[in-house]
């Protein structure tokens, strides 16, 4: 607690007018960390920011210390620099934290100062006064938003893709695929059938995660697929290494993949998932509820959500795993057992669409049982 009132001490403040004139004439030499959640981060977040990684997973094994290899993990060229002093100033905003004095000591700010001025030499380290709230009111254009989804289309010129038997002007049809990130797209077998949609959208790959939908364009796009069905004997875990793998290479070819299969609800859906809580080490409740509020419909059959609970439970072991291997671990205190006393526990999101169903367990029968496979 005494190590924590001194450094916060030591901590600068930064007024947003400040901020903004960095980043339009000296962005390259600063660095602005997003200490915010990975869902807030993703709905709006200032220029340029990189968003830490201090889930509550984190936060609990940390026992009040974390390490930059923690923090920044996947961020490897931001470290890396951070470490060789090439920032000139690191500066780190919530939500809406006013000042210096009303930063309590078991934030994440806290914990990511403490974490700075132990690994990073000579960096000035600042805190945005107002957080991203107030930098966002008054200088919104140098804010990166979510883009709003827009309404289902009412059209009724939504062709039918016949081959795959997709019924015309679908509720999972309209409108196009999704961003789920800038490289990754969510959709339906209707959206992979309309080459003109898919040049729009810069899409170079395809992902089709069906046994039953045919690939319209092979030798135009790169295609891979992954033959399941949507029923809750299928083992589609089993694809979600070799899946992450082929989004990667797609991402490291500066391409753009849409990952589909019929309906865009569930399988395609289920591999999204994976994707964010391997690559972006959330659980798979925020992975969820993100993906969720990009395209809404999305709900994979109960079978698909305990093998995403298991591998959820599975990448937080390889996590602590290497946490454990880093050499700054030595530093970080005693850590606790690495079997966990009780089972990872996931609560469904109560924005999960129940359909118009009166039971309050209505989440537990999936759509897709009774609607066309997806």
């Amino acid at each position: 607690m005494g190590e924590n009132m001194v450094i916060m001490d030591e901590l600068c403040e930064m007024d947003c007018n400040v901020l903004k004139r960095l980043l339009k004439d000296d962005s390259a030499k600063c660095l602005v960390l997003d200490c915010r959640s990975f869902l807030a981060f993703s709905a709006g977040h200032i220029r340029s920011a990189v968003n830490i990684r201090c889930n509550t997973i984190v936060r609990r094994r940390a026992k009040g210390s974390v390490s930059l290899d923690q923090i920044l993990s996947g961020d490897e060229e931001v470290k890396a620099r951070l470490k060789s002093g090439l920032y000139s100033a690191v500066i780190l905003y919530d939500e809406r934290t006013p000042d210096v004095d009303t930063v309590k000591d078991n934030s994440t700010i806290t914990l990511v100062v403490n974490a700075l001025y132990r690994d990073t030499f000579g960096t000035e380290i600042y805190l945005l006064k107002g957080g991203y709230d107030t930098f966002f009111t008054e200088y919104p254009e140098f804010c990166l938003k979510t883009k709003t989804l827009s309404s289902f289309s009412t059209q009724s010129s939504l062709d039918s893709c016949s081959s795959c038997g997709t019924p015309q002007t679908s509720h999972h049809d309209q409108a196009g695929p999704v961003e789920i990130l800038p490289f990754l797209y969510l959709g339906s077998a209707f959206h992979a059938s309309k080459k003109d949609m898919l040049d729009g959208m810069g899409i170079s790959a395809l992902l089709n995660v069906s046994s039953n939908c045919p690939n319209h364009f092979e030798g135009i796009y790169q295609y891979k697929c992954i033959p399941v069905e949507d029923n809750h004997k299928e083992d589609i875990s089993s694809w979600f290494t070799e899946a992450i793998e082929f989004i990667d290479s797609v991402k490291d070819s500066n391409g753009r993949v849409l990952v589909h299969c019929q309906a865009g609800i569930s399988r395609s859906a289920t591999i999204c998932l994976a994707y964010l809580m391997k690559k972006k080490r959330v659980r798979l409740e925020e992975a969820f509820e993100f993906v969720k509020q990009r395209r809404s419909i999305i709900s994979p059959n109960f079978s698909f959500m305990g093998q995403l609970l298991q591998f959820e439970s599975q990448v937080l072991a390889t996590s602590c795993a290497a946490e454990a291997a880093s050499p700054s671990a030595a530093s970080l205190g005693p850590k606790s057992s690495s079997t966990p006393t009780s089972p990872f526990i996931f609560s469904f999101p109560v924005t999960v669409v129940t359909h118009g169903q009166p039971n309050g367990l209505a989440y537990l029968q999936s759509p897709i049982t009774t609607s066309p496979s997806s």
